[in-house]
């Protein structure tokens, strides 16, 4: 009873006080502001606005992945349905990895962004950071840095990968200790509801942040440098478009649901990661909202946190547009043999520089110094515009491991189809927390 009541004023409730329509509104007076005042938009207290939200988030990403992990595995009792859950995963996210990094490449031949840009010749130092980066990254360094030097470090360091393999044996721990484990598995369930109570108290300033983002981005690069590159961003955006309605729509379709639905399920997340450019600042809404649809903890503690490293879509997309985009702009011309490289090597290198700050553009400088160290120069002509795609990369991929967690759930046989499209047409509102109870499948 006390939950319709909840639903039902939630429900009346002015349009404005709307999390989402907040957002929305943040989003395009932040935009004006940058647009018409610069100077005051690029200042560094509006550019910490947006900063300073996505570190509160962040600051309790890992102990919620710690929560969700671990009591999803210390309940269940068939123990081998946690590698089931894991093989099952990393298929899923090496096939639609490799489709997104093949409409990227088609897309850059179809439409050919570089051929004809009448951009200069850009400095080599502009990149030379994330070259030097890149070099530090490779397949044996990024499998042995899953494994953290101490536990502590693990939660230190916000590494995602670390905490998750960690939970992973903790729960697995607390599933062999039986009865006696009892009372650490009751303190993680009740410390996971206290950590999904500060995440509803953050998120009420999610709208302050979405607008200091947003204008001390367009502030500080200015509409003139979209201009300039109108047709490589739209190129992007549009290839982003057809792999989510197009490629995930299919997926979505075949696993018993419209990806439109889906999408406006999760508007706040994608408002708040277009507003904020990070799409950590929702992983903790985002898993809450997936368990609220009918999948079980397990699941969703073990495809979303790992779909950050594994299932990179949008930047994969990214990866094989971006490297043809600058062969086109430095006159190289490229074979199919070429090209096939382009993707096998970005198959490798998106993953070596999983959880790094700002791994889309280290990721591409390590494809183009693999591929050919003579292209590197040329990923800076992109500087200019790497936010706008790295927002778009952000929001594709909270569509994409929020698809393949729905995929994966019916795959185990989990998904009550009634529950799930019951949920999608309803949109009830979902209490932050809510959905944590203990999974005792």
């Amino acid at each position: 009873m006390a939950t319709a009541t909840s639903a039902l004023e939630t429900a009346k409730k002015p349009f404005y006080r709307i999390l989402y329509i907040q957002v929305l509104i943040a989003i395009v007076i932040g935009g004006f502001l940058g647009w018409l005042y610069p100077a005051v938009a690029s200042s560094p207290w509006i550019g910490a606005l947006g900063t300073g939200f996505v570190k509160l988030v962040k600051m309790v990403v890992t102990p919620i992945i710690f929560c969700t992990v671990v009591s999803g595995i210390a309940h269940i009792k068939d123990s081998r349905q946690v590698g089931r859950i894991g093989f099952k995963t990393l298929v899923y996210f090496e096939v639609v990895s490799t489709v997104a990094l093949i409409i990227g490449l088609v897309v850059g031949n179809v439409v050919q962004p570089g051929a004809g840009f009448s951009g200069t010749v850009p400095d080599a130092t502009l990149v030379a950071n994330f070259v030097k980066q890149a070099e530090h990254q490779s397949a044996v360094g990024f499998v042995l840095n899953i494994i953290p030097d101490s536990v502590v470090g693990a939660f230190v360091k916000n590494d995602v990968l670390q905490v998750i393999l960690f939970s992973i044996l903790f729960g697995f721990g607390l599933q062999l200790a039986g009865e006696r484990g009892r009372l650490a598995r009751d303190f993680v369930d009740s410390a996971a509801r206290a950590i999904y109570g500060i995440i509803a108290i953050v998120m009420k300033a999610a709208p302050v942040a979405s607008f200091g983002a947003m204008a001390f981005t367009i502030g500080k690069f200015g509409p003139q440098v979209i201009s300039n590159l109108f047709g490589m961003l739209m190129t992007f955006y549009l290839s982003v478009a057809f792999f989510v309605f197009v490629v995930l729509g299919i997926i979505a379709y075949w696993a018993g649901f419209s990806i439109f639905k889906f999408i406006t399920y999760i508007k706040d997340e994608l408002l708040i990661t277009l507003g904020t450019g990070s799409s950590e600042s929702v992983l903790p809404q985002l898993m809450d909202k997936l368990e609220n649809l009918g999948c079980s903890k397990s699941v969703v503690g073990l495809v979303v946190p790992a779909g950050y490293s594994f299932n990179n879509d949008g930047g994969n997309i990214y990866q094989t547009l971006a490297t043809v985009f600058v062969a086109q702009f430095m006159g190289f011309d490229l074979t199919w043999t070429q090209q096939l490289g382009i993707v096998l090597v970005a198959m490798l290198t998106s993953k070596g520089t999983a959880g790094v700050a700002g791994a889309g553009f280290i990721t591409l400088a390590a494809t183009l110094s693999v591929f050919d160290p003579k292209l590197v120069p040329g990923m800076a002509v992109l500087l200019g515009i790497d936010k706008f795609m790295s927002e778009c990369r952000a929001v594709t991929n909270i569509v994409g491991n929020g698809v393949a967690a729905v995929v994966v759930a019916r795959w185990e046989g989990e998904m009550d189809d009634k529950k799930l499209n019951a949920k999608l047409n309803q949109m009830p509102p979902v209490e932050l927390g809510a959905s944590f109870e203990p999974n005792r499948s």
